[in-house]
């Protein structure tokens, strides 16, 4: 199947495109997966550096603070390209997540953030959700010049590899945003393995001091660059997951090609071919419905652009899981096998499918944002 039809009148997308290719060459990504998983590693930093090595890590953020200062198109042919090859570290999580929200931020400390988290050396991991998935802000209150936190944050990347996370706290009815280093006194990390290979955390906090100057935003602001940063971030796993649909189909087809079955190739069997059609246009759809998101937003924030995103998380998302496992079944019993790389590409879509709402979560939110005027 194709990439995302996205206009691309300098070629800038055909290069993020070539460069996935590239990388992949290097760092193949079933491989990767199943060497982080036995290793019961949250993250390869290897992988990581090569990542920034590659300019991908400060796409999003502002060139004013070195930044690659692009946008949700680039953004979008990115993650696709990452899905396709199964490239699974948490850049979603780690750059556009976190990238969103620095850029919203100001300061010296904003500042030390976004160079790190460009070059690699600091890998800034947001805290801010609630068991439920919903903001669940800490506890702040001011202690001199300190900020003193309390509470718990769940569903956290990378929590082990992190050297930073940037949480959500509340005082006084006001949300802010704050760095907080990995080994600050009074903070715990607890970890457990996710579908994909990866690992997602708890934090808890008890009586944890951090200085003055660690607020990046804070009221409105720190509430819009949340928003911003949910938004972004969908759209970016909605392209991941229409890369993993699109590339699912591609082998399973080259597989019904080659496997012969009562002196025949099973993709000349009439209920194969049905599978695969339906299966495909699951695909066209979820990737049309990327591209839809990727221009609304383009003309800028709003009522349109919500809807837009919510449709393509929640179509992507039931697409890649939906033609993952198809793609199982139509690889026959290897299909269910560890050695057989149809099955990570599930596991991946399933874990980033239920990654900030699932499909029927976001319909419902679609709905009720319908129904608000602009």
């Amino acid at each position: 199947m194709s990439g995302l039809m996205l206009d691309d009148p300098d070629g800038t997308l055909e290069m993020l495109r070539d460069s996935v290719a590239g990388f992949a060459e290097r760092f193949d990504g079933p491989e990767g997966f199943r060497a982080r998983r036995d290793a019961g590693q949250d993250l390869d930093r290897t992988v990581w550096s090569a990542m920034a090595e590659a300019g991908w890590l400060g796409l999003h953020l502002p060139e004013e603070i070195g930044g690659a200062g692009l946008g949700v198109a680039e953004q979008a042919v990115l993650s696709e390209a990452l899905g396709r090859a199964l490239i699974s570290e948490p850049l979603a999580q780690l750059s556009v997540f976190a990238g969103v929200l620095l850029a919203q931020g100001d300061g010296a400390e904003r500042d030390r953030l976004a160079d790190g988290l460009i070059a690699g050396t600091a890998i800034v991991s947001p805290a801010w959700q609630g068991r439920d998935g919903a903001p669940a802000p800490l506890v702040a209150r001011v202690h001199g010049e300190d900020t003193v936190l309390t509470g718990a944050l769940c569903h956290v990347s990378a929590p082990v590899s992190a050297t930073d996370f940037v949480v959500l706290a509340e005082a006084g009815g006001d949300w802010m945003l704050l760095s907080v280093p990995a080994g600050a006194g009074g903070l715990s990390v607890d970890a457990a393995p996710t579908l994909d290979g990866a690992q997602l955390g708890q934090l808890t906090f008890r009586d944890v001091k951090v200085p003055g100057n660690a607020v990046l935003a804070r009221g409105n602001s720190a509430r819009a660059a949340l928003e911003a940063a949910v938004a972004t971030t969908r759209l970016a796993l909605a392209a991941e997951m229409a890369g993993i649909a699109a590339e699912a189909i591609d082998r399973t087809v080259a597989y019904t090609r080659d496997r012969v079955q009562f002196g025949k190739a099973i993709a000349s069997f009439q209920v194969v071919q049905h599978r695969l059609v339906d299966m495909w246009s699951d695909a066209e759809f979820a990737q049309a419905a990327v591209v839809n998101a990727v221009e609304t937003l383009a003309d800028g924030p709003g009522k349109a652009a919500d809807l837009a995103i919510l449709a393509a998380k929640a179509r992507a998302g039931d697409a890649a899981v939906t033609i993952t496992r198809r793609a199982i079944h139509l690889h026959g019993a290897m299909g269910f096998t560890d050695a057989c790389d149809i099955g990570l590409f599930m596991k991946r879509a399933v874990a980033l499918n239920a990654t900030l709402g699932q499909p029927e979560e976001l319909r419902l939110l679609f709905v009720a944002r319908e129904g608000v005027a602009a």
